[in-house]
């Protein structure tokens, strides 16, 4: 691994809210400390589970901040500053790189859609206005741009694009880049049911919202993983899927924080159009939480 990646599990902490819907600065430091605590090997505020694209630029500048203030390099923070335009892109990029950001992650939000040249020109521009490393990520469900492999390959010709985060959910995608890229480039996987076939197709890492919930079994998976104990990852892996697969089917903000007040800890609010869990989804994350967490 060299320094302009990553490895372990990566926790993406919520952005918790106010009455008012305002960001609770002080709870997020708290929710924030609980995930280094746990022994998260790195942080990744601003992505989706942080609400990003609901935050103003100050908002945003406030939770990037306090993320570093809080986290004082004891694991690396990679900060999401994706943005619709390529100068506001710019703009929290070196933001974040000036407060301190080990690395920053960038995902194309489009209104409308991107060709490669475009999606490669956005990456271009902002990489080359900072010298920390850039995470590429995928996810088309939420960006509505599927970045193809091909285009996850020639972005990794910009000099400071170094960690590829794929999370279209198809496993042979990561088989390709593995092929495709050699051992040397850095993949991640943002899918939390494939972690455990992510990991066997060579994934360097796992950016997960889980550690807010579960931290202790998704360190075994990684562990287990390490060790190259099969059998003992297989069955960690099962252990926490019903959790997984809940919190992606309801949505990580609203699901984290419910998940978070089942467990006696304050999680704020949501800001709207976001609401929280209705009264049988609640009862049904009641069950599956402490069933994982006896199995724990």
């Amino acid at each position: 691994m060299n320094k302009h990646t990553f490895s372990g599990i990566i926790a993406y902490p919520i952005t918790p809210f106010d009455k008012q819907e305002r960001v609770d600065i002080p709870l997020f430091k708290k929710l924030l400390e609980r995930l280094v605590q746990s022994g998260s090997h790195g942080i990744a505020p601003l992505g989706s589970t942080g609400v990003m694209p609901y935050l103003t630029d100050e908002e945003k500048e406030a939770v990037t901040e306090a993320a570093l203030q809080q986290v004082k390099r004891r694991v690396p923070v990679i900060v999401g500053v994706s943005n619709l335009t390529t100068e506001r892109t710019i703009y929290h990029a070196q933001f974040a790189e000036k407060a301190g950001a080990d690395a920053v992650m960038i995902i194309p939000m489009s209104y409308w859609k991107l060709t490669d040249d475009e999606v490669f020109r956005h990456y271009e521009k902002v990489a080359s206005s900072i010298s920390v490393p850039v995470m590429a990520y995928n996810n088309p469900a939420t960006s509505g741009i599927d970045m193809s492999p091909a285009l996850l390959k020639r972005l990794l010709k910009i000099p400071n694009v170094t960690m590829i985060k794929e999370s279209t959910g198809d496993v042979q995608r990561m088989h390709y880049l593995r092929r495709e890229l050699g051992e040397d480039v850095a993949f991640y996987n943002g899918s939390n049911p494939l972690a455990l076939a992510a990991f066997g197709a060579g994934a360097t890492g796992w950016c997960t919202a889980a550690p807010n919930l579960i931290p202790d079994l998704n360190h075994q998976l990684y562990e287990a993983v390490q060790a190259n104990d099969a059998a003992r990852a297989r069955t960690v892996f099962y252990q926490q899927f019903d959790l997984l697969r809940f919190i992606v089917a309801k949505g990580l903000p609203k699901a984290v924080q419910a998940g978070l007040k089942i467990q006696g800890i304050d999680a704020g609010y949501l800001r709207s159009p976001l609401c929280e869990l209705d009264a049988q989804e609640y009862v049904e994350l009641e069950k599956i939480l402490p069933a994982v967490e006896a199995l724990d």
